[in-house]
């Protein structure tokens, strides 16, 4: 969480399935079949609607004061080892080991307390990703077989199979659309830009925004 919290990021009659490697299918049920074929990063496509983006900006208020603890912390542990090393030559054996032992509790704690914090704002972004995800599998479902799409593929996923898709073949920014269209929400104000805080030495990078987990299909 708090590299970026950003950004970042985050979909029934037509049988929609997501597959685990990504793929999501679309094929027309009663109507005429299509006989197109699009891909879609689904997880953009839900971050940038309006109300994609009402939720993560409430996400990014939310998690503020905890990005501010952290900051303090991690401050405060690079302030004490500056200190220690501008010190160093006036230091006997025992208190440059005391220093060195406060340190480390500091950046035990530091550390224990960046991953509660990541695992909580994933675990918050990933509610969001899941419960806007319904919303935009059933604008998907409408869109696809208005438009005469066979197959829509998901490239969310790094590992997606899809290795060429031109341009046009892309159908994000008319989904984004379709979907403000189907749920009326406005668009918030200009959107803060994320804060940075330093990630303790060690720790585990949150995944580039669009990291989180592809939406669920409900069962």
């Amino acid at each position: 969480m708090l590299k970026k919290l950003n950004q970042s990021a985050m979909i029934s009659a037509l049988a929609l399935t997501l597959a685990a490697s990504g793929t999501l299918l679309a094929q027309a049920a009663p109507a005429p079949a299509g006989n197109k074929v699009a891909i879609v990063n689904i997880q953009d496509a839900i971050a940038n609607t309006n109300e994609g983006k009402k939720e993560l900006d409430a996400l990014q208020q939310r998690f503020s004061p905890k990005q501010a603890e952290l900051k303090t912390q991690n401050d405060d542990v690079e302030n004490l080892k500056k200190k220690l090393q501008a010190d160093s030559d006036k230091l006997n054996d025992d208190a440059r080991s005391t220093r060195v032992k406060e340190i480390e509790v500091k950046q035990k704690s530091l550390q224990r307390n960046f991953e509660d914090a990541q695992n909580e704002f994933q675990q918050a972004e990933q509610e969001v990703v899941n419960r806007l995800g319904k919303k935009m599998l059933d604008v998907l479902e409408k869109y696809a077989k208005a438009n005469g799409y066979a197959m829509v593929l998901d490239v969310s996923n790094p590992q997606t199979p899809v290795l060429y898709a031109s341009p046009g073949a892309n159908i994000t920014k008319e989904l984004v659309d379709a979907y403000n269209a189907e749920v009326p929400v406005a668009a918030p104000a200009t959107r803060p830009a994320a804060g940075t805080t330093p990630r303790p030495a060690g720790a585990t990078t949150r995944p580039p925004a669009g990291g989180a987990t592809t939406p669920k299909k409900p069962q």
